[in-house]
């Protein structure tokens, strides 16, 4: 552990401990702290709303960041070797958007960020919390502690490359990832699950920032958190660098972040002590964490920094001028590398095609999607859809650089080991090097997805990751998950032992309702395949172009599958089809997915009641949802067809779809997969008889369902 001392009342360094050119001239410095001041204060009280308080007490550490230690080009702020900059503590964007137009990031001028917390519904980059689409956003981090997961996995991600594709004297991967957390993010389960892989995996192009000002909303945090953080990070494997006074002294802040930049073989934590809301009476208060700080308060503020309260959003000339030197260094950095790329494209130029293809998104090999078996050549008896899509992955990955597979303690179970793969180890370790695609991420299924969103992010298009666990355990991901829907960042996620049929290990881990949540999610594709013919569908959709900035989750069958005569993979894009039954006016059309539609099948032969009757197999709602009314129609029936759905999952939302539905209404239970097929009433036989008593009960009534009519069926089954 390394702590950095005051030396003196300023905490002025040796010469030799900077370079000349972060040599700052007090005064000038001093205005540039306090020009950010006044101008988050501002910012915050126009609209009566925001986060001053990170800005005000952390604005040294900006600077240092900002102007002197971060690599990074304003006018080409997609640079592909650029340094990341996350925002984990996403509150305090104002902290970035206020740097993003300091350092000359053209797109956020001062009228821009004075959009921050105001009315408008259009035209505004200054959201409340970062967002991915603008300059200089690398991710959307969202909620606290997300932000390190990504921060983690934009670092495997830069290792991977480099790995990958550097060569002697030609570094094209070198770049460094800069994370900004607060004091939440270090209490958050999600952050803590994503220093601790980092810690294992030795990545020391990851230096985690903490504005360590030891307040949130409700006050001080010894009231809740008394941990030591240095050293516990230091007992994960950190490289911890411990800085003072971090709302004044410039110098003992450069002199941190610069021993970290140059660490080698672990991370490193550089936990700056500032005062939040600093230089108001506020300051080290709840208050000035999430508040505008009040007019009078404001007023106080500018006085006490030695500006005219009366005027507003003052940026000096000279604040711009401290400034003006990034733009320069950044075009130079940006310029050396363009012709160290060149070079390389002369030295390497396989390796620089198939660099140039990655960060244009391109997915090789051309026509891969023949490398999948016809369904001819699929294994033709019974086997889970987990274990059929594993062919994939055994298929693909291993071509394709594309693709880095992981799982949260599951790779075995959910089929996405890869043979002959070098895993990603630090290559200390013995267990791989970082060359390898294959990610062990621990049982911390947040943080897995958290990671695989940054890898995603990190240039969009050159990784997809697939990410497996137990679909019941995907509740664990799902904030997560809804940050990759948020920021259209495509990954693949496997979702295995998706019902009761896990069977034994029982209701604690059989996902009822999870689906409902999924599917409601904007931007999120929940595929559920019948058999291994729909899980080549799904692997073809979810690659496709139309899922390019979509991510897919696939719900995935423990228990053996049959092989059905009319599944069909060009049709799993279109949502849903007819499976069984090809009558033009059905009587009673059956919808079903995943393992349901081979009972579906069965009970449909079984019925009494109607001889015209059609199986539908929707593995995707949402795809089914983008087909035309007429398309719908031709599947369905819906106009003259008793329309009912099966599926061993909750009801909510099938209303949309039928009439009635044969599902699950309690928790699950412990037994093997088959004996609770029948408990809960899904064997054919009992499927089939209810089906007719319920279409029996309409022809006596006549007419048909209308709006509140669905029923649930399968009520009289209970849990034990």
């Amino acid at each position: 552990m390394t702590v950095i001392q005051n030396t003196n009342g300023h905490g002025e360094l040796s010469r030799e401990a900077r370079t000349t050119n972060k040599v700052v001239p007090e005064k000038e410095e001093q205005l540039v702290l306090n020009t950010i001041r006044c101008l988050a204060a501002d910012l915050c009280q126009q609209y009566k709303g925001g986060h001053p308080g990170t800005v005000m007490g952390a604005s040294a550490i900006g600077v240092a960041l900002w102007r002197y230690e971060m690599r990074y080009n304003p006018l080409n702020p997609e640079w592909f070797n650029r340094d990341r900059f996350v925002l984990s503590a996403g509150h305090a964007c104002l902290f970035q958007y206020i740097f993003l137009h300091l350092s000359g990031y053209e797109a956020w001028t001062l009228d821009q960020i004075k959009m921050y917390h105001s009315p408008a519904t259009s035209g505004s980059m200054a959201a409340g919390h970062p967002e991915i689409e603008y300059p200089g956003i690398e991710v959307t981090t969202g909620p606290l502690g997300q932000g390190i997961s990504n921060a983690v996995g934009m670092a495997i991600a830069s290792k991977q490359l480099a790995a990958t594709y550097n060569r002697e004297g030609l570094d094209i991967v070198d770049n460094k990832i800069w994370c900004f957390t607060g004091d939440g993010c270090l209490q958050e389960g999600v952050g803590q699950e994503a220093i601790s892989l980092a810690g294992h995996l030795g990545l020391d192009n990851l230096i985690l920032v903490y504005d360590n000002n030891a307040v949130t909303v409700d006050g001080r945090i010894d009231n809740c958190f008394t941990e030591n953080t240095s050293k516990k990070l230091e007992a994960q494997g950190w490289n911890v660098i411990d800085v003072y006074d971090g709302s004044n002294d410039l110098a003992a802040i450069l002199e941190g972040l610069d021993k970290a930049k140059h660490f080698k073989g672990k991370p490193s934590l550089v936990n700056i002590r500032t005062v939040i809301g600093y230089s108001s009476r506020k300051a080290n208060t709840g208050p000035a964490h999430g508040q505008a700080l009040g007019d009078d308060e404001v007023a106080y503020v500018k006085i006490q920094l030695e500006f005219d309260p009366a005027v507003k959003f003052v940026i000096p000339d000279k604040a711009y001028e401290y400034f003006a030197e990034c733009k320069i260094k950044g075009a130079r950095a940006n310029e050396e590398w363009d012709k160290k790329f060149e070079a390389y494209s002369k030295a390497f130029p396989d390796l620089y095609k198939q660099l140039i293809n990655r960060m244009n998104g391109t997915f090789a090999p051309d026509g891969w999607e023949t490398l999948l078996p016809a369904k001819k050549d699929l294994p033709q008896g019974e086997q889970p859809t987990r274990k059929s899509s594993g062919i994939v992955v055994q298929t693909l990955v291993p071509k394709n650089n594309t693709f880095v597979a992981g799982s949260a303690d599951l790779l075995e179970s959910t089929f996405v080991n890869f043979n002959g793969q070098v895993e990603f180890q630090n290559p200390a370790s013995g267990l791989g090097d970082y060359t390898g695609r294959q990610i062990r991420f621990g049982i911390r299924e947040f943080a897995m997805v958290g990671l695989g969103n940054g890898i995603a992010a990190y240039h969009k298009g050159m990784f997809i990751p697939i990410m497996s666990t137990f679909f019941m355990f995907w509740i664990y991901a799902a904030p997560a998950a809804r940050m990759a829907a948020l920021q259209q960042l495509r990954f693949i996620g496997i979702a295995t032992h998706d019902s009761i049929g896990i069977g034994e290990d029982g209701p604690t881990h059989q996902p009822i309702a999870l689906a409902a949540f999924y599917r409601a999610l904007p931007n999120i594709n929940l595929i559920r395949p019948a058999d291994a013919e729909e899980c080549m569908g799904m692997w073809l959709l979810a690659l496709s172009e139309q899922s390019a900035n979509t991510p897919s989750i696939f719900a995935l069958s423990r228990q053996p599958v049959p092989l059905l005569s009319g599944t069909d993979r060009a049709k799993v894009a279109q949502g849903a089809y007819v499976v069984y039954g090809d009558d033009k006016n059905p009587d009673i059309t059956i919808i079903a997915t995943g393992a349901e539609v081979a009972r579906a099948i069965e009970s449909a032969k079984l019925l009494k009641s109607v001889k015209k009757v059609r199986v539908v197999s929707m593995p995707s709602q949402k795809h089914f949802d983008n087909q035309t009314a007429e398309y719908k129609e031709s599947v369905l029936k819906s106009s003259v067809a008793l329309v009912i759905a099966i599926e061993a999952w909750a009801s909510y939302g099938w209303a949309r779809y039928a009439h009635a539905s044969l599902s699950m209404h309690t928790f699950g239970h412990s037994a093997p997969q088959q004996q609770l097929y029948e408990h809960f009433g899904f064997s054919p036989k009992a499927m089939a008889e209810k089906i007719d008593e319920w279409a029996a009960k309409w022809q006596t009534k006549g007419g048909r369902p209308g709006l509140g009519d669905f029923e649930e069926l399968l009520l009289g089954y209970t849990q034990h």
